[in-house]
């Protein structure tokens, strides 16, 4: 070969190894979308976005992301964000949590609530349900709807169901996707199977769990199966869900955003534990600290 055709060979070469530096990844797209949804000026689609986070444990980058959602001017928004940082394991952000306890909003209140429950601060939690179970707080619009369910055996009896869908009472996608289900279909049997099999090792359960998420006519079936797919932890499967960024429901985009990016191991995942002990030695200092200033 002559030095002019290696030359050529060598160029192209370089071209495609350049080009390969620079090409988008699943992983990239799909923090591309959360940030989008992060400053988008549709409350549903920051909603949604900061909801489906909850998936991505141990990530700085999410919880910062669900953090910044806590300040949202929307409620729904609000909820969406606490019930992620509870998802997420995410002990650090206990303190902004409380905070939130003093919400305005009902619905955003027992998010926190809930969530702080999760992360093992029962006392916080704790003294919210009880003022709600003596009347010390008064529920608003969605947040009384859901004590009513309460009282309903029929229907407190239906959220059992909704192990495929990452059901959390209060607040966030699951409710949503909740109340879907009890209109069109009161025991969705698909969608609770796929959360079932999120964690049996066998290959075909992956397959199947990716044909559901590629096929099903029901959005819910398919966010289900992607969110079983990304709890399942196979990095094999990640490229094949990455068409499921572009389903025609914006749970399941966004579910799978989050599954993308948990499978693809972008960054690494701290210990919820050591966030817990970090967690726990900064508010033992602050107390030091108002403590100290007291005296």
């Amino acid at each position: 070969m002559s030095g002019v055709g290696r030359a050529a060979i060598c160029c192209i070469v370089s071209t495609a190894l350049s080009l390969s530096a620079f090409a988008i990844t699943g992983q990239d797209k799909s923090w591309a979308m959360f940030e989008a949804a992060a400053q988008s000026k549709n409350t549903t689609q920051r909603a949604l976005g900061v909801r489906a986070l909850g998936l991505l444990v141990g990530s700085e980058r999410a919880r910062g992301l669900a953090e910044h959602a806590l300040e949202d001017p929307r409620p729904e928004v609000r909820s969406a964000a606490a019930t992620a940082l509870g998802e997420m394991h995410a002990y650090a952000s206990v303190p902004k949590l409380k905070k939130l306890l003093h919400d305005k909003r009902m619905a955003v209140v027992m998010a926190a609530a809930h969530s702080l429950h999760d992360l093992k601060d029962d006392l916080a939690a704790n003294a919210i349900y009880l003022d709600v179970l003596t009347g010390e707080r008064k529920g608003d619009g969605l947040i009384t709807e859901q004590l009513d369910t309460l009282h309903n055996p029929k229907e407190l009896a239906m959220i059992g169901v909704e192990q495929g869908i990452g059901y959390v009472p209060f607040a966030g996608i699951g409710w949503d996707a909740w109340r879907y289900t009890h209109k069109k279909n009161p025991h969705p049997a698909r969608a609770v199977a796929a959360g079932l099999l999120a964690h049996d090792p066998d290959p075909r359960t992956g397959r199947a769990l990716v044909r559901a998420a590629l096929n099903d006519k029901d959005w819910i079936v398919r966010a289900a199966a992607v969110e079983a797919v990304a709890r399942r932890g196979d990095p094999a499967l990640e490229e094949k869900i990455e068409v499921c960024l572009f389903d025609s429901n914006p749970h399941v985009r966004f579910t799978a955003a989050a599954a993308v990016i948990r499978l693809s191991h972008p960054e690494k995942e701290a210990s919820p534990e050591l966030d817990k002990k970090m967690a726990q030695k900064k508010d033992a200092e602050e107390h030091t600290s108002l403590t100290s200033g007291i005296h």
